[in-house]
This record gives structure tokens, sequence and C-alpha cells, in this order.
């Protein structure tokens, strides 16, 4: 039987449409808000959009942050989505400053570009590789993401970095280490390339062979 995908609940994902692109792969995913449950699952996805207060007060109170804390520290898979990404780190200055999960060190900053960029950050752009990861394994070198965010992540640990992206400045757009990754952009919403990530995600087995064969 396969074992369905969980994406958290703490009402503030665009939940169904994870939930339809994970479906589209033929894996069952649930939206799952219970903390008993969400400890359970074997694949946890964090998606997210809003704003870092509201999101983790919001998993403070359903009593999420030791769950996640503790899913992560197994090396159990899971994937995190735009502000499900900027949530695992130590704090953000997004309307002052704000403890998040502090699974990664570092914090979430606003961009401070040139006058002729926009905030947010909105569109389609593309991906360098740092290193190599799972999840783009049978992606093209530099793949093209969707994104919508005006603020980004600054690991400390430059070993946890997959990818980069240039928008007036080079940020962080992914990060990974063993079963663990978090994207700055929606592959829910970035066609063939995000269709690719999500199943990579849901078959680890299958992208690690593909990532394998590239390498040989």
């Amino acid at each position: 039987m396969t074992t369905p995908i969980t994406i958290i609940d703490y009402g503030m994902g665009n939940l169904r449409s994870v939930q339809k692109a994970i479906e589209r792969i033929g894996i069952p995913a649930q939206i799952q808000s219970n903390a008993k449950k969400i400890a359970q699952a074997e694949k946890l996805i964090l998606p997210g959009v809003g704003a870092f207060r509201d999101a983790i007060t919001a998993l403070r109170k359903l009593e999420l942050v030791e769950v996640i804390r503790d899913h992560v520290a197994a090396d159990r898979p899971f994937l995190g989505i735009c502000l499900g990404l900027q949530l695992m780190f130590d704090v953000s200055y997004e309307d002052g400053e704000h403890e998040g999960l502090g699974i990664i060190p570092g914090e979430v900053q606003r961009f401070e570009l040139p006058a002729e960029l926009k905030i947010p950050h909105m569109g389609w752009n593309r991906l360098q590789q740092i290193q190599k990861t799972p999840l783009l394994a049978g992606c093209p070198k530099e793949p093209w993401f969707y994104f919508v965010h005006s603020y980004h992540v600054v690991p400390k640990d430059q070993s946890w970095i997959s990818t980069t992206t240039d928008y007036g400045t080079n940020f962080v757009s992914m990060v990974s280490r063993g079963n663990v990754s978090a994207a700055q952009f929606h592959p829910e919403k970035s066609q063939s390339a995000g269709m690719q990530l999500l199943t990579n995600f849901v078959q680890p087995a299958a992208a690690a062979a593909m990532l394998q064969s590239t390498e040989d």
C-alpha cells in the first residue's frame, strides 16, 4: 500500500493546489492539522503563503513546532514550500523580529534591490545548482520555477544551499540535507519542472537512481 503524503494545514497554505499536484503523480495526499497524526507521517510537506508572524503563531497554537522539528531530526522526508522554507530558519525580520522553527541556522531578510526591480519578486526565474540534489533529478541544468516572495533566507551554514537564483542579487532558492529539503519557489505552480520535483520527492529511490546515472 502506498503511504500518503501528509500536507500540514495551519491555515496559511495553498493546500489544495499542492494536494492536487501530488495526486496527479498518482500518490494519495492528505491535508492534516492534527499534531498526533502529523507526528506519525512518513513524508511531510509544509506549504505556506502570507506573513511569517502569523504562520509561526499558528504552528505553535496547533502544537506543531516540536512535531516538525522531530520529523526533520529523524531525517524523514520533508519538503518546505515558500513560507515553509522561511519558517525553518532561526528568525525572520518581516514586520519585526520573530523566532522561527530553528531547524536551519540563519535568518529571513527582506530584499534590498536596485530601484528598477520590483518587490515582491514575482514570476519565473532560473535555478543555479550549487550542489546536486535528487529533487532536481531529471530537470534541466538551470530549470525555471515560479516565485512569489519579498523575503529571502540567509543560511549561516553554506552546506545547506542547493540552489541560488539571480534577482538583482544572488539569493538562496533551495536548501537540502539528507531527506530534508525546502524551496522558495512554488513547484505546484511550476509546470513540468515542478511536477518533476514533486515526483522526485514522493519517489526518492527513483530520483536517487536517476541522479546517480548522471554522475556515472
